[in-house]
């Protein structure tokens, strides 16, 4: 899993975070997905689908991952 933050001063800490439009997957406003702090969650505690993301957006959370792990 990938957090999500509402934090407008995460937007500043480089590519392993991904700025996320508002309205952008039901997202109610913009947010950051902060692919540098990736962590596991049982999947009895997903209760309900807020949303999904658009492609481009979870192509951008791709690249995002990638500079976390030091991928090509």
């Amino acid at each position: 899993m990938v957090p999500i933050s509402t934090s407008s001063s995460q937007g500043k800490r480089g590519p392993t975070v991904i700025e996320l439009a508002g309205g952008a997957g039901g997202l109610a406003k913009t947010s950051y997905a902060i692919c540098h702090q990736v962590t596991t969650l049982d999947r009895a505690k997903l209760t309900k689908r807020l949303g999904t993301l658009p492609s481009e957006s979870l192509h951008e959370v791709e690249e995002g991952l990638k500079a976390a792990m030091d991928l090509d």
